[in-house]
């Protein structure tokens, strides 16, 4: 339970400090990058995913 507890007010503690950052400039710079990253990422994890999983039901390369 203790535990708990603290997972609670580090995550809490993390969004604070995460909205105090994006107030600045250079933290909203920050902030934009790392969504462009993260979306780029996850993309590119979708993509993988569609290409093996064709790969599985034995579709030909090129209607991929």
């Amino acid at each position: 339970m203790k535990n708990a507890l603290w997972l609670i007010v580090g995550i809490g503690t993390g969004f604070l400090a995460a909205h105090q950052v994006n107030r600045t400039e250079v933290g909203r710079a920050f902030f934009v990058e790392l969504d462009a990253r993260v979306q780029e990422f996850a993309a590119a994890i979708a993509s993988g995913y569609r290409v093996r999983e064709a790969e599985l039901r034995g579709e030909p390369e090129n209607d991929r």
